[in-house]
Protein backbone atom coordinates (compact mmCIF):
# COMPACT_ATOMS: atom_id res chain seq x y z
CA UNK A 1 0.00 0.00 0.00
CA UNK A 2 2.85 2.38 0.80
CA UNK A 3 4.39 1.78 -2.63
CA UNK A 4 1.05 2.43 -4.31
CA UNK A 5 0.61 5.74 -2.51
CA UNK A 6 4.21 6.72 -3.23
CA UNK A 7 3.53 6.19 -6.94
CA UNK A 8 0.20 8.02 -6.83
CA UNK A 9 1.63 10.98 -4.96
CA UNK A 10 4.84 11.67 -6.84
CA UNK A 11 5.33 13.29 -10.20
CA UNK A 12 8.64 13.71 -11.95
CA UNK A 13 9.95 17.25 -12.15
CA UNK A 14 10.08 18.69 -15.63
CA UNK A 15 11.77 21.53 -17.41
CA UNK A 16 9.22 23.64 -19.24
CA UNK A 17 10.23 23.81 -22.88
CA UNK A 18 9.19 27.15 -24.31
CA UNK A 19 9.73 28.72 -27.69
CA UNK A 20 9.77 32.29 -28.81
CA UNK A 21 6.51 33.25 -30.49
CA UNK A 22 8.51 34.67 -33.40
CA UNK A 23 5.59 34.47 -35.86
CA UNK A 24 3.25 36.31 -33.51
CA UNK A 25 0.69 33.51 -33.21
CA UNK A 26 -2.35 35.05 -31.54
CA UNK A 27 -4.90 32.24 -31.69
CA UNK A 28 -6.10 29.97 -28.94
CA UNK A 29 -4.01 26.85 -28.22
CA UNK A 30 -5.99 24.12 -26.42
CA UNK A 31 -4.88 20.71 -25.15
CA UNK A 32 -8.12 18.80 -24.60
CA UNK A 33 -8.78 15.72 -22.50
CA UNK A 34 -5.47 15.68 -20.61
CA UNK A 35 -5.78 12.87 -18.02
CA UNK A 36 -6.09 13.92 -14.38
CA UNK A 37 -5.48 11.50 -11.53
CA UNK A 38 -5.29 12.78 -7.99
CA UNK A 39 -6.17 12.03 -4.39
CA UNK A 40 -8.81 14.04 -2.51
CA UNK A 41 -7.04 15.62 0.42
CA UNK A 42 -10.16 15.33 2.62
CA UNK A 43 -10.92 11.61 2.21
CA UNK A 44 -7.71 10.29 0.63
CA UNK A 45 -9.74 8.68 -2.14
CA UNK A 46 -8.96 9.13 -5.84
CA UNK A 47 -10.55 11.50 -8.26
CA UNK A 48 -10.01 11.11 -11.99
CA UNK A 49 -11.01 12.97 -15.08
CA UNK A 50 -9.72 15.29 -17.75
CA UNK A 51 -8.25 18.75 -17.93
CA UNK A 52 -8.67 21.10 -20.86
CA UNK A 53 -5.93 23.72 -20.89
CA UNK A 54 -5.77 26.61 -23.31
CA UNK A 55 -3.97 29.87 -23.74
CA UNK A 56 -3.44 32.71 -26.15
CA UNK A 57 0.34 33.15 -26.33
CA UNK A 58 2.23 36.28 -25.57
CA UNK A 59 5.97 36.23 -26.36
CA UNK A 60 6.47 32.53 -25.46
CA UNK A 61 4.82 29.27 -26.56
CA UNK A 62 4.92 26.18 -24.33
CA UNK A 63 5.81 22.75 -25.72
CA UNK A 64 2.49 20.88 -25.99
CA UNK A 65 3.56 17.84 -23.97
CA UNK A 66 4.38 20.19 -21.10
CA UNK A 67 0.67 20.90 -20.58
CA UNK A 68 0.19 17.24 -19.57
CA UNK A 69 3.35 17.28 -17.43
CA UNK A 70 2.21 20.48 -15.73
CA UNK A 71 -1.15 18.90 -14.92
CA UNK A 72 0.53 15.79 -13.54
CA UNK A 73 2.95 17.85 -11.43
CA UNK A 74 0.13 19.54 -9.53
CA UNK A 75 -2.26 16.56 -9.49
CA UNK A 76 0.19 14.09 -7.94
CA UNK A 77 -0.33 15.27 -4.37
CA UNK A 78 -3.29 15.32 -1.99
CA UNK A 79 -5.37 17.91 -3.72
CA UNK A 80 -8.63 19.80 -4.14
CA UNK A 81 -9.95 20.04 -7.67
CA UNK A 82 -10.58 23.76 -7.26
CA UNK A 83 -6.98 24.37 -6.15
CA UNK A 84 -5.60 22.15 -8.92
CA UNK A 85 -7.45 24.17 -11.56
CA UNK A 86 -6.13 27.44 -10.12
CA UNK A 87 -2.54 26.14 -9.76
CA UNK A 88 -2.37 25.17 -13.44
CA UNK A 89 -3.72 28.57 -14.53
CA UNK A 90 -1.40 30.45 -12.15
CA UNK A 91 1.64 28.54 -13.41
CA UNK A 92 0.75 29.41 -17.01
CA UNK A 93 0.33 33.11 -16.15
CA UNK A 94 3.51 33.28 -14.06
CA UNK A 95 5.77 31.35 -16.46
CA UNK A 96 4.47 32.28 -19.93
CA UNK A 97 2.84 35.70 -19.52
CA UNK A 98 0.15 34.71 -22.04
CA UNK A 99 -2.59 37.05 -23.20
CA UNK A 100 -5.26 34.68 -21.84
CA UNK A 101 -5.52 31.34 -20.04
CA UNK A 102 -8.39 28.89 -19.67
CA UNK A 103 -8.36 25.74 -17.55
CA UNK A 104 -11.38 23.46 -17.15
CA UNK A 105 -11.26 20.19 -15.21
CA UNK A 106 -14.02 17.58 -15.22
CA UNK A 107 -13.54 14.80 -12.67
CA UNK A 108 -15.34 12.00 -10.85
CA UNK A 109 -14.64 11.93 -7.13
CA UNK A 110 -14.82 8.49 -5.55
CA UNK A 111 -15.45 10.19 -2.19
CA UNK A 112 -18.85 11.06 -3.73
CA UNK A 113 -19.47 7.93 -5.79
CA UNK A 114 -18.24 5.12 -3.51
CA UNK A 115 -19.26 6.49 -0.11
CA UNK A 116 -21.54 9.06 1.43
CA UNK A 117 -24.12 10.15 -1.12
CA UNK A 118 -22.98 7.44 -3.62
CA UNK A 119 -23.85 9.63 -6.59
CA UNK A 120 -22.60 7.20 -9.22
CA UNK A 121 -21.66 8.86 -12.49
CA UNK A 122 -21.63 12.40 -11.14
CA UNK A 123 -18.78 14.67 -12.13
CA UNK A 124 -17.52 18.03 -10.95
CA UNK A 125 -16.40 20.82 -13.30
CA UNK A 126 -14.08 23.62 -12.19
CA UNK A 127 -12.79 26.44 -14.35
CA UNK A 128 -10.40 29.38 -14.28
CA UNK A 129 -10.14 32.02 -17.00
CA UNK A 130 -7.86 35.05 -17.32
CA UNK A 131 -7.47 37.88 -19.82
CA UNK A 132 -9.91 37.99 -22.73
CA UNK A 133 -11.17 34.51 -21.84
CA UNK A 134 -12.34 35.81 -18.47
CA UNK A 135 -14.64 38.27 -20.24
CA UNK A 136 -15.73 35.83 -22.95
CA UNK A 137 -14.92 32.14 -22.36
CA UNK A 138 -17.22 30.99 -25.19
CA UNK A 139 -14.39 30.45 -27.72
CA UNK A 140 -12.75 28.09 -25.25
CA UNK A 141 -15.88 26.32 -23.97
CA UNK A 142 -17.35 25.50 -27.39
CA UNK A 143 -14.23 23.47 -28.20
CA UNK A 144 -14.57 21.12 -25.22
CA UNK A 145 -15.83 17.58 -25.71
CA UNK A 146 -19.37 16.71 -24.67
Amino acid sequence: MAAAYAELLSAPEFEPTTFENDRGYSGLVIARSVPVQSICEHHFLPFTGTAHIGYVPGKRILGLSKLARLTEMFARRPQLQERLTQQIADWMVDNLAPRSVGVVIDAEHTCMTLRGVRATGSTTRTSVFTGDLLENPTEFLVQLPG
